[in-house]
C-alpha cells in the first residue's frame, strides 16, 4: 500500500491549519479585533495596592524583600491614601509591574503618566 487512498482525508496539523487561515487578510482582521477585544476586558481595575501585590501572587514580606523594608512598612503604604510618585513605582516594581503609569482622561482623550520617570536613578 503506498500512498493514500483517493477521496481519503489526510492529518492537518493544527499549527499549519492556523498559519493558513492567518494568512487569510478577512480572518486575521477578525482575529485581531477578537485579541483586542480579549486584552480589553482582561483588564484590571485595581481598587487598592493590596489587589496589585495579590494579582502578582505575593505576600507583604516578598514585597518588602523587594524594598529593602519590613513587613510592616509594606502594610502602612498599602493603608495609605497618598503617597510620593516614586514610593509608587518602586513598590509597583516590587510586585512585578513592568512600566507602570497612571492614565487619565481629560477631555475625552487618555493622557499617560510614566511612573518610571520619577524613580531614582539606580546604580549599576
Amino acid at each position: 500500500m503506498s500512498g493514500i487512498e483517493p477521496g481519503r482525508k489526510t492529518f492537518v496539523r493544527g499549527n499549519k491549519r492556523l498559519d493558513e487561515l492567518l494568512a487569510r487578510p478577512d480572518i486575521a482582521s477578525g482575529v485581531a479585533e477578537v485579541e483586542a477585544e480579549a486584552r480589553e476586558q482582561d483588564r484590571v481595575y485595581a481598587e487598592s495596592l493590596a489587589m496589585i501585590r495579590r494579582a502578582g501572587d505575593l505576600t507583604q514580606v516578598e514585597v518588602a524583600a523587594k524594598l529593602g523594608v519590613g513587613q510592616a512598612v509594606v502594610s502602612r503604604l498599602e493603608r495609605r491614601n497618598d503617597m510620593l510618585l516614586s514610593t509608587l513605582a518602586d513598590y509597583l516594581h516590587a510586585t512585578g509591574a513592568e512600566h507602570p503609569r497612571i492614565v487619565a482622561v481629560l477631555n475625552g482623550v487618555e493622557v499617560e503618566l510614566d511612573l518610571d520617570e520619577f524613580r531614582a536613578p539606580r546604580s549599576a
